[in-house]
This record gives C-alpha cells, structure tokens and sequence, in this order.
C-alpha cells in the first residue's frame, strides 16, 4: 500500500492504495465519482477519459502512483450545470446525449483538443476523436457539438 495525494477538480485527496492501482479506480471507488466510466479497461474506448495537466488520458491503464503532483480534472470539474464548459454547452444544445455512458470520454477529450487546437478543420476533429466509441451511434451529432464548441472557445 501506498499514501497518494491526488490533486482532483482542485481539491487535494489523500489515499493508501497499491500504487499500481489504475487512476479510474481510485476515482470512482476511493474518492466516490461517478464518472468516469469503465468502459473496455484497455484504454480501448475511452469512456474513463479524464484530463491530467490538462491533457486527456485514458485513466483504466494509468497507474494512480504515476500521477504524481498532476491536476487532474474530470468530467464534473470541467463545468458545472450553471456554468458549463463550452463542450459540454455544445453537446446540450446539439441534443447528442442517448445513453449517455460514452459522453465522457468524447467530452473530456474534444476539451483537451480544443485548448490546443484553435478552428480546427473537420478532418482535424476527426482525427483527435479517432479511438473513441459510441454504441449508439451519435458520431454525426458530436462531431456537430465539437465544431460548435470550437467557435464558442475562439
């Protein structure tokens, strides 16, 4: 076992784990959020996606005790229903959610990407989301709600 401060959605946690722990078990079984999600535990889908010094990282395959001093944000760090971010405002108002389990992973990523990229080409978006999956099919929506984020952050 090993004492870990995570730093998470700006508030420091303590916890005695094994170091090997993967970080989305650390988030969802010692700290108690609810996302992100497991999804394949390959890192093959993306649905634990979280962002670590602001880079999005697939936490099922990330050992806890390579987090080190990070920031780490999820997805319910990244906005709030008052004051969303403006990823998460895009997707709303494209009226992407279905079952919602994937958004994760799309959300915190397309965030990521957005920080980097300004005015990104179609085929840009497509490329930095390549990887990512969603069972029901929203792919033409979320593309819609990425492309709208991005005139929204610049």
């Amino acid at each position: 076992m090993a004492r870990i401060d995570l730093d998470v959605n700006g508030k420091l946690h303590t916890i005695d784990v094994d170091a090997d722990m993967p970080l989305l078990y650390a988030l969802r079984n010692e700290l108690s959020l609810n996302n992100p999600h497991f999804g394949c535990g390959l890192a093959q889908c993306g649905a634990c996606t979280v962002h670590v010094d602001g880079q999005a990282v697939r936490s099922c395959m990330t050992p806890v005790s390579a987090v080190g001093n990070s920031k780490v944000v999820t997805l319910a760090g990244l906005g709030t229903p008052e004051k969303p971010h403006p990823v998460q405002k895009a997707f709303v108002e494209e009226q992407v959610p279905q079952c919602g389990y994937c958004l994760n992973g799309w959300i915190m990523t397309a965030a990521a990407f957005l920080e980097r990229t300004k005015k990104p080409s179609d085929a840009q978006i497509r490329e930095a989301l390549s990887g990512l999956k969603c069972r029901c099919g929203t792919h033409m929506g979320i593309l819609r709600a990425v492309k709208r984020a991005a005139t929204m952050m610049g």
